[in-house]
């Protein structure tokens, strides 16, 4: 930012800015790039292209002019387009320009989803408490954002059976299909039979549903502990009232068994 305060405070300020890069996204198949940005007197050319604050377009200007303009307006002469003729600069607050830059830039790291595949193995013959069994390990999955390869094992004569492993699988499908679909259909694989199974939600929101889960079984924890300390509180309280009015009775002497006649 430049300010009014001296030469000295100024000069610093564009030592600072220049030696800040900022991504800048391309269409490069091998990832975003980072190139440096010219700010203020790093900016060598004799006339730019500006832009305001608020986008508005000022026209060409003398770089001397861009610059007076900028530091007029307490901000940063920044130049967006260095490959445009004549170079197109935009009037900004730099820092802040950064620090929204790296904000997003972690807000895309954090949303980033890796697509990872799980695997359950089957055999044609399996018994009903192994099938739930299995279920319940690909409907976790499929609850957590992550695509299922299903394999159906054949053994022996089950290999000339493949309608069994066929079966199977469009049970497990059908069990799970408020979770997941088959986004690949059962197909012979040598021995085995596959299938796959993709989650309906992304990763990104499952994460999210996860944590919301989480967070309501921690809250419901929580609740049961503290009704449990009332509980005990309660029963406490109530034995200390017990053993006080106990304490307090007047106990029965000789002359309370006469008979007053």
């Amino acid at each position: 930012m430049w300010t009014h305060g001296g030469h000295s405070s100024f000069q610093g300020e564009i030592r600072r800015a220049n030696t800040q890069v900022a991504p800048i996204k391309t269409n490069n198949p091998g990832g975003p790039i980072t190139i440096e940005l010219r700010v203020n007197e790093r900016i060598r050319v004799p006339e730019v292209r500006l832009v305001g604050p608020n986008g508005e377009q000022v026209g060409i200007v003398r770089i001397e002019d861009a610059l007076r303009l900028a530091q007029e307006a307490d901000l940063d002469l920044v130049e967006v387009a260095a490959t445009a003729r004549p170079p197109v600069c935009k009037l900004m607050d730099f820092g802040k320009y950064k620090y929204e830059t790296a904000q997003k830039a972690r807000e895309s790291r954090r949303n980033q989803t890796n697509t990872v595949i799980k695997e359950m193995k089957l055999r044609p013959k399996i018994d009903p408490h192994d099938y739930e069994t299995k279920k319940g390990h690909v409907v976790r999955f499929l609850r957590a954002g992550d695509k299922v390869k299903i394999t159906i094992m054949f053994r022996g004569r089950e290999q000339s059976r493949p309608e069994l492993g066929f079966r199977l699988l469009q049970r497990l499908a059908e069990d799970v299909s408020e979770l997941g679909f088959v986004e690949s259909s059962p197909r012979q694989d040598g021995r085995n039979m596959i299938m796959v199974l993709g989650p309906h939600k992304k990763k990104s929101e499952a994460r999210v549903d996860v944590e919301a889960e989480k967070a309501k079984k921690v809250a419901e924890h929580e609740a049961e502990q503290e009704a449990e300390r009332k509980e005990r509180a309660e029963q406490l309280q109530q034995h200390e009232a017990e053993k006080a009015a106990g304490a307090t009775k007047k106990p029965k002497g000789p002359a309370d068994n006469l008979d007053p006649e």
